[in-house]
């Protein structure tokens, strides 16, 4: 059985006159992504490795995240496939991931994560917000044949606000 879990990195600012990989995350993205972290961390599954897109606004979130979880970053590693907002490109990243690892966190970003959310869960998602989390559970135990799995959490910072 493979878990993957999906993170939309958090709301970025445009504040600034930086090319699209350097834009920073706004406090609203930071508060956002703690919210999540905090919600996932009563979660009882242990990530194997996470995996970040090279954008600013995506690594930004994932040190967030994975420090609320007391992740090791040594099972941490940026990697360029996920800059991706088709999705082709994440999917076959996920497809080509060490067989070893059972739960894989990544960090990205839309429209790609909404997009393969829906082909890879059974739950329909209308759109994946910033900072938003889906947890989808397969059957397969090769990352290259997963399929249609069980989305199993959805967790988005407007279901966490009162």
């Amino acid at each position: 059985m493979k878990h993957l879990i999906l993170m939309r990195h958090g709301k970025s600012s445009w504040d600034y006159d930086v090319s699209d990989k350097d834009r920073p995350l706004k406090e609203r993205g930071i508060n956002d992504t703690h919210l999540v972290a905090k919600k996932f961390g009563t979660a009882p599954r242990t990530i194997d490795h996470a995996y970040s897109s090279p954008a600013n606004r995506a690594l930004h979130t994932s040190m967030i995240f994975l420090r609320n979880q007391g992740f090791s970053l040594e099972q941490f590693k940026v990697n360029e496939a996920l800059y991706d907002f088709s999705g082709h490109s994440v999917e076959q990243f996920v497809n080509r991931l060490d067989n070893t690892l059972g739960t894989v966190a990544i960090f990205g970003h839309n429209y790609a994560f909404t997009s393969l959310a829906n082909a890879w869960g059974d739950k329909y998602i209308e759109n994946v917000p910033t900072a938003g989390l889906v947890h989808i559970a397969f059957r397969e135990n090769n990352w290259a044949q997963i399929s249609r799995g069980t989305t199993e959490q959805i967790i988005f910072p407007k279901h966490l606000k009162h």
